[in-house]
């Protein structure tokens, strides 16, 4: 890719993640993009028969897409990406309206491995979900997004604790009660505000899955704008990158060698284990149903799955300057110097030579550099999606990331180049032998 190139995908990167604050909204905002390239979502009630083209099917923070032109055999095996989007934050507790000392706070839980002390001091605004009462006792689901400065986790005075930077280890009891208003705590007020954001009323509102972001927009970092820094790169940029790649493999002529798929499911910070997560049998349901949608039979099925392969995408880790040990010594990632191959031989990545040699050959098609990554024997290896893909679809899989640094904060770091190779290798992956 050429640096304009680099800078284009980079700026709709920026784009995707300032309208996708919650898992929610990154699944609506690959839908919209999925739609505008002629796909189309399937309902799992809707009857699927000969179903062809760009399909996707929603299920909350959790998408499912792919590519089959008319024509395409039953058999044809599967090139699946794999995504998350959820990120680690600080989520709002069912009764939330709280507060102590004449000052008005929300109680939240937390979500994922979060470095609390990222969280502190930051202007946070309001994401996610509302239940909504329907007719006919049905409910209905609508997105909430308040990008104002709404509340704030404020961080002691050091006058007040002078060791506060003998360790950056938190009190969650003490720390993770945001404020957002002055006076008694008044039930409902929170929900009447979500409300209304979401021009709902608050007597209709059932439930709700609302989560707190930080409200500064994503931009570039250094000297030659050759970082980028946002909320959330873990893991939007696996999805943004899937959905460029998915789309453009809709454009590609001929019949195709795989049928490319995006698999972008949530709770991975927290284990996959939901209806939603890769631990589930979503995908592997979405994939063996568009088979038979297309006339295939049981054996047409396992035809497909046999010659599968999945390319898991999430972010990983560069090599940190000030703790260089805490790497291993003959690994060091750096940004801009292309994603990486994560290899762990416990398993905590699916990752072997048949995988690495996939994805070697697809950078090679891209036009792309990249990396190898372990990490230090002393320090216990982070996992994805990857291993639990290979274990409940039995498909040889490999795990992949751009490398960042600050991976979890509020905010994070990667290199500016990175995010368009990443795409590029993707799409590369997916249309090619």
């Amino acid at each position: 890719m050429t640096p304009v190139q680099h800078r284009s995908h980079v700026d709709d990167l920026l784009s995707f993640i300032r309208a996708s604050p919650s898992p929610y909204h990154a699944v609506a905002s690959a839908a919209q993009r999925l739609e505008k390239a002629g796909f189309r979502e399937l309902r799992g009630t809707d009857d699927w028969t000969g179903t062809t083209g760009g399909s996707f099917v929603v299920r909350g923070g959790a998408l499912i897409a792919w590519y089959a032109p008319e024509g395409t055999p039953a058999h044809t095996p599967f090139r699946i990406i794999g995504t998350h989007t959820d990120s680690p934050n600080l989520r709002i507790k069912p009764t939330p309206d709280t507060g102590s000392a004449g000052w008005r706070q929300i109680a939240v839980e937390i979500y994922g491995g979060v470095p609390l002390n990222t969280w502190l001091d930051r202007d946070l605004g309001i994401s996610g979900r509302l239940a909504l009462r329907g007719p006919g006792g049905t409910t209905d689901s609508r997105l909430v997004q308040i990008d104002e400065p709404l509340l704030r986790v404020p961080q002691l005075a050091i006058h007040l604790d002078r060791s506060v930077n003998d360790g950056l280890a938190l009190d969650p009891q003490r720390h993770i009660a945001p404020v957002w208003s002055l006076g008694a705590a008044q039930e409902g007020a929170l929900l009447r505000r979500v409300a209304a954001a979401a021009e709902a009323d608050p007597d209709e509102v059932l439930g709700w899955d609302l989560m707190l972001h930080d409200i500064q927009p994503p931009g570039y970092l250094g000297a030659e704008q050759e970082f980028v820094v946002s909320s959330r790169l873990d893991n939007l940029i696996s999805v943004h990158a899937g959905v460029t790649a998915l789309a453009g493999a809709a454009t590609a002529a001929g019949e195709p060698a795989y049928i490319p798929v995006l698999a972008a499911f949530d709770h991975e910070e927290v284990g996959s284990g939901s209806d939603t997560g890769a631990q589930s049998p979503l995908l592997e349901r979405v994939l063996s149903r568009s088979v038979t949608a297309r006339g295939g039979s049981p054996e047409d099925w396992s035809r497909a799955l046999a010659g599968a392969f999945c390319l898991s995408a999430d972010m990983a880790h560069a090599v940190h300057p000030n703790y260089a040990e805490r790497h291993d010594p003959d690994h060091h990632p750096l940004p801009n110097s292309g994603p990486t191959v994560k290899v762990n031989v416990n398993q905590r990545y699916a990752t072997d030579s048949t995988g690495i040699a996939v994805f070697a050959a697809a950078c090679e098609r891209a036009g792309a550099p990249w990396q190898p990554f372990v990490s230090n024997n002393a320090m216990p290896c982070g996992t994805s999606i990857g291993p639990l893909t290979a274990a409940r679809l039995g498909v040889p899989t490999v795990d992949v990331g751009v490398p960042g640094l600050s991976m979890h904060s509020a905010r994070e770091l990667c290199g500016a180049q990175d995010p368009g190779h990443l795409a590029a290798i993707l799409g590369a992956f997916v249309t090619s032998g």
